[in-house]
């Protein structure tokens, strides 16, 4: 975290939210083989890789860290729920202490019949649009079920797996898309442009078009050498889209 803070004071960003995983999740991913190290370095139990405990005190006591260390950088708590309406009581509790200022919803895993897989396992066995389109409608049910959260986080998930054999053709997944985005609208949520994968204007396009009101920008950065990737593209994508900064220049854009 420290390091993260030391680049976006070197690059010029002006502000950062540390929002951290809690995630309730266990994947199924058999013996665990071939899957990266950070992934399996607390183990695989029973055939299942299972999200560790969520250390809110020792995050807490970093974000203090780094805010005396960093006195010119504005360092924002923050939290990524990993399926929310899955998870509602430990989640509940974790949101009751009221330690975080930003809270993000987000959908990384799909029902299988031997438990839960990433989303990206998915493209093993199904086209890419049943992919996405399956993706969306648990994104869905997040939305109308659980309204706990304030940013709805890379609703363009399933991209990062894309395969490169199929050209990207959102037409087919559009009146999912719009209908997903009208209720992120009716919620007063905020959409985020992730710069992990170039967000597709299209997708802003129809948010714009539906009337959702804000945009949020996120690197997604793990590292701390990609914090605030991809920001300058996104930026003009969202200010040529219809979007513009708030009257406080660190908080989220809004329509213009």
């Amino acid at each position: 975290m420290e390091a993260a803070c030391a680049r976006a004071a070197d690059i010029g960003v002006p502000s950062v939210a540390f929002t951290e995983h809690a995630d309730h999740t266990a994947w199924h991913v058999g013996t665990g083989e071939g899957l990266p190290d950070d992934w399996t370095r607390h183990g695989v139990v029973n055939g299942s890789l299972v999200p560790p405990p969520f250390n809110a005190e020792g995050y807490l006591e970093s974000i203090e860290r780094c805010r005396a260390l960093f006195p010119g950088l504005r360092i924002l708590t923050g939290v990524e729920l990993g399926e929310p309406h899955w998870h509602r009581a430990v989640v509940d509790d974790l949101l009751a202490t009221g330690a975080f200022t930003r809270v993000l919803a987000s959908v990384h895993s799909a029902a299988v019949d031997t438990g839960f897989v990433d989303v990206g396992v998915r493209f093993d066995r199904l086209s890419p649009h049943e992919v996405y389109a399956e993706y969306l409608t648990e994104v869905e049910h997040l939305v109308t079920t659980y309204d706990d959260f304030e940013v709805l986080a890379h609703i363009d998930y399933p991209l990062r797996t894309w395969p490169v054999s199929t050209p990207l053709d959102l037409g087919p997944l559009e009146d999912q898309l719009r209908h997903v985005l009208g209720l992120l609208r009716d919620g007063g949520k905020v959409l985020e442009i992730n710069t992990r994968v170039p967000l597709p204007p299209t997708i802003l396009r129809w948010w714009h078009d539906t009337g959702g009101q804000a945009v949020s920008f996120a690197s997604d950065a793990h590292r701390p050498e990609l914090v605030a990737r991809g920001f300058a593209a996104a930026v003009a994508l969202a200010g040529a889209t219809g979007f513009r900064p708030a009257a406080d220049p660190l908080d989220f854009w809004v329509r213009a």
